[in-house]
């Protein structure tokens, strides 16, 4: 099973302040999930996660 969290290409950091706490990625408790156009829960699990690619890995290329 697959879990929301930035090692995935559809995830952002939260753009509002109150959903971010101290800018830590430890307290924050939301993501901007770019492919769903809203706030999901962080660490929630994802069927439509896609792990981002690496710079310079053949997947890019």
């Amino acid at each position: 099973m697959e879990f929301c969290d930035l090692n995935c290409q559809y995830a952002a950091w939260p753009e509002k302040e109150a959903l971010d706490g101290s800018g830590s990625c430890r307290v924050f408790q939301a993501m901007y999930c770019t492919k769903k156009n809203r706030h999901v829960h962080k660490n929630m699990p994802c069927h439509q996660k896609k792990k981002r690619k690496k710079p310079g890995s053949a997947d890019e290329k």
